[in-house]
């Protein structure tokens, strides 16, 4: 949640004119706080995606109705937080859809992390789908400033890592938009710099 927040304030320029970056951070620093009670529930744990909302949300009705509720003196910031957990979940917001590519994004630098730890015997590139599910534009470009540092890592280690047909793909979709969005600016007559 914190490295999320972090990163929501250090989004690229363009997404910051068109994104309320404070509520981002809001929406970053709740999204998981069901978690803190009801776990980390995963695909990989069997718990359908209908039961796991149902947990989560009766885990943020307990956190924001009754810990941060009207006897504490905390209401508005329990409604506050129910909100943006719930804009969060619901992803219909620019702002929502952002934070749900940081979350991809954060994921994929904390994979690196372990990578790296791994001095070249940890190999994690199981968890590079992840990429494939960001959605905006800017985020993708981040995301193959990503890929490509983890590219750079695994050849400084003389080796090739597992999902470089992925890592490419991903990277190839990124310097075709760059592509494109250079020679617009040409056609336009504008410098890139």
């Amino acid at each position: 949640m914190y490295r999320m927040s972090i990163l929501t304030v250090l989004c690229p320029s363009s997404l910051r004119q068109k994104l309320d970056i404070p509520r981002c951070t809001l929406l970053a620093l709740c999204h998981d706080m069901a978690e803190s009670l009801v776990g980390d529930i995963t695909p990989v744990d069997g718990v359908s995606k209908a039961e796991k909302r149902r947990r989560e949300g009766d885990t943020m009705g307990y956190l924001t109705r009754k810990l941060l509720g009207p006897s504490t003196g905390c209401a508005e910031a329990g409604t506050l937080l129910r909100e943006a957990w719930e804009e969060y979940e619901a992803s219909t917001t620019p702002e929502a859809k952002f934070v749900h590519d940081i979350d991809k994004l954060e994921l994929l630098i904390q994979m690196m992390e372990y990578e790296r730890r791994g001095e070249g015997r940890v190999d994690l590139a199981e968890f590079l789908w992840v990429a494939e599910g960001i959605e905006m534009e800017e985020m993708k470009a981040w995301c193959s400033e990503v890929l490509r540092e983890r590219e750079e890592y695994w050849k400084g280690v003389g080796k090739v890592p597992g999902g470089v047909d992925i890592a490419k793909t991903i990277l190839a979709r990124g310097e075709e938009k760059e592509e494109i969005a250079g020679k617009m600016l040409k056609r336009d007559g504008i410098s890139k710099d």
